[in-house]
């Protein structure tokens, strides 16, 4: 019984913490960072501040959560390439994986990076976050699946894995729905890893 309701409560205790994130991320991107108090995140989840610090210690350890929840995506993602039989699809099938895995919340989180680098530039303290480490272990390990190893096709594979953050600016300026960008990213991933593949 003891440990049911330990499941439980651990259970509640993400479902806060990622509600946090979510409505954390909102709050920056409508109002701005600086503009957000973590009182306001906290009034918007409907708990007291004293029950927000217990799952973050300030704003940045929110938007610090944000990029080791990528960056364990990123490495999950290499270790299932790892188990996977070796063949050139393999690389077409990754790829989409990664892209696949975005929702519009992370969409939002492209963006609100992007318009906050020396946000970003704090939190990684100049080193490369691990979601870019862990795309680089993933591109490398990829690149050996290619037909043809040159540094141009190194290259695509590396503008298809980013085709996501490609697709996030080029609609920038548009009101163009995050589904649509996903669908876009997506088409673009499978246009330069067929073109990797068929140009062997």
């Amino acid at each position: 019984m003891g440990d049911r309701q330990d499941v439980g409560v651990r259970g509640r205790g993400a479902q806060t913490r990622e509600a946090a994130q979510r409505v954390a991320l909102r709050l920056f991107t409508e109002q701005g960072y600086e503009a957000t108090s973590l009182r306001q995140i906290a009034d918007e989840l409907g708990i007291n501040k004293a029950s927000l610090y217990y799952y973050f210690d300030g704003k940045e350890a929110i938007v610090q959560s944000l990029l080791e929840q990528r960056g364990d995506e990123a490495e999950e993602l290499l270790a299932w390439v790892r188990e996977q039989p070796r063949s050139p699809q393999l690389l077409a099938d990754a790829v989409l994986r990664w892209v696949d895995s975005f929702t519009a919340e992370k969409l939002q989180g492209i963006r609100f990076l992007a318009a906050n680098p020396l946000l970003m530039a704090g939190l990684t303290a100049g080193d490369e976050p691990r979601v870019g480490t862990g795309l680089s272990r993933l591109a490398e390990d990829l690149s050996e699946l290619l037909p043809e190893r040159t540094p141009e096709t190194v290259a695509l594979l590396r503008m298809a894995l980013l085709s996501i953050n490609a697709a996030v600016q080029a609609a920038a300026s548009t009101d163009l729905p995050d589904d649509a960008v996903i669908a876009a990213a997506r088409r673009a991933a499978r246009a330069v890893t067929g073109d990797i593949l068929s140009s062997s």
